[in-house]
């Protein structure tokens, strides 16, 4: 094995709001001896209530990243009672299994890019459930899919604009990349966030 190799690579990019000094986003990654757990959370409008709440889900979150996806979801629920809420994207790509599970409570978008041209599909989206943590859950649903070496997870907040999707400089290393996404598409108009992954296998 190379010495530089590195079986998953990661980089995040954040953003306040124009004009504010506190971001109501924050994310969370924590590597695992099998893989990588992240979390992506959007704390509701902006400033410092919003990033109270974001910070909130984070401390909640911090100690149990080991524990399944929707304990993990229920814990930022539990914690986020009485504060102006978030919305949340948690995900976590398995080594062992070259899977990766995904679970979302309101719009932090995620999007799995795949290596592979000749894939049925080059891109899965995570279906996004409405709700927010901490005031109004839905039914919890975690989604899995398969991972091939190159493939390439991406989570964004509503601060950056759709229109991402059109141009992805996915050849770029992650961090390179969550930089890009950020400098190119955040509204300016909202706090924003990018995070990204690639599984190398």
């Amino acid at each position: 094995m190379n010495e530089g190799y590195k079986p998953i690579e990661w980089g995040a990019a954040m953003l306040a709001q124009a004009g504010q000094k506190d971001c109501g986003d924050q994310y969370l990654i924590e590597p695992q001896p099998n893989g990588l757990f992240l979390a992506v959370i959007d704390g509701l409008g902006h400033g410092p209530k919003a990033a109270l709440a974001a910070q909130t889900a984070v401390e909640a979150l911090r100690p149990y990243t080991d524990d399944d996806l929707p304990s993990l979801m229920q814990r930022c629920h539990q914690a986020l009672m009485g504060t102006r809420g978030a919305v949340v994207t948690l995900a976590r790509l398995d080594l062992r299994a070259s899977a990766l599970a995904w679970l979302s409570v309101g719009n932090v978008s995620a999007m799995l890019i795949h290596s592979d041209r000749n894939a049925a599909t080059a891109r899965d989206h995570l279906l996004l459930r409405g709700g927010v943590v901490g005031y109004r859950m839905p039914p919890l649903r975690v989604f899995t899919e398969r991972l091939y070496p190159g493939d390439t997870l991406v989570i964004v907040t509503d601060g950056i604009r759709s229109t991402f999707v059109e141009d992805i400089p996915v050849h770029l290393p992650p961090q390179v990349m969550a930089n890009a996404i950020l400098d190119r598409y955040n509204r300016r108009t909202d706090d924003a966030t990018v995070v990204v992954a690639r599984y190398n296998g």
